[in-house]
């Protein structure tokens, strides 16, 4: 995430919203920059748990700096869809990033809990059928090698 695009994506809602656009309207640019402002805020907490090649005040005011950028951003934005829609408007667009996110969060666990499960069964299938054939194999082995 970089300063520059977090930036022309705010400049395209912003002018956008000026000029009277419909929120609808301005889903891509306000999309964009949303990931760009969340994109933001993760980075911070992620790089302050691994090492890096910059020395560690370095790194901290890097990802503290970008993160506080999005804050403002984010707050500026605000401002604008208040401004031009009402408090009303930019409370259901929060809800309904936070009811998306959560809906995501739900669906990507549940494809998970899916995956974990048909694993589950197939190596159960596996086994189920593997067992009986090696049983198979040696009662086979047994009678072909016993002597006569």
């Amino acid at each position: 995430m970089e300063p520059v695009t977090i930036m022309a994506a705010f400049s395209a809602v912003k002018a956008g919203i000026s000029a009277g656009q419909e929120i609808v309207g301005l889903v891509k640019p306000l999309a964009q920059l949303f990931d760009e402002i969340d994109d933001a805020k993760v980075s911070h907490n992620k790089k302050k748990n691994r090492p890096s090649i910059l020395s560690a005040n370095e790194e901290a005011l890097d990802t503290f700096i970008k993160k506080k950028q999005a804050e403002d951003i984010e707050q500026q934005l605000r401002e604008v869809v208040i401004a031009t829609r009402g408090i009303s408007a930019w409370n259901e667009l929060v809800a309904l990033r936070t009811k998306i996110r959560v809906d995501r969060k739900t669906e990507n666990e549940r494809i998970k809990q899916e995956k974990t499960e048909k694993l589950e069964l197939t190596v159960m299938i596996g086994a189920l059928l593997f067992v009986p054939a090696l049983i198979f194999g040696i009662v086979m082995f047994i009678i072909n090698n016993t002597p006569k």
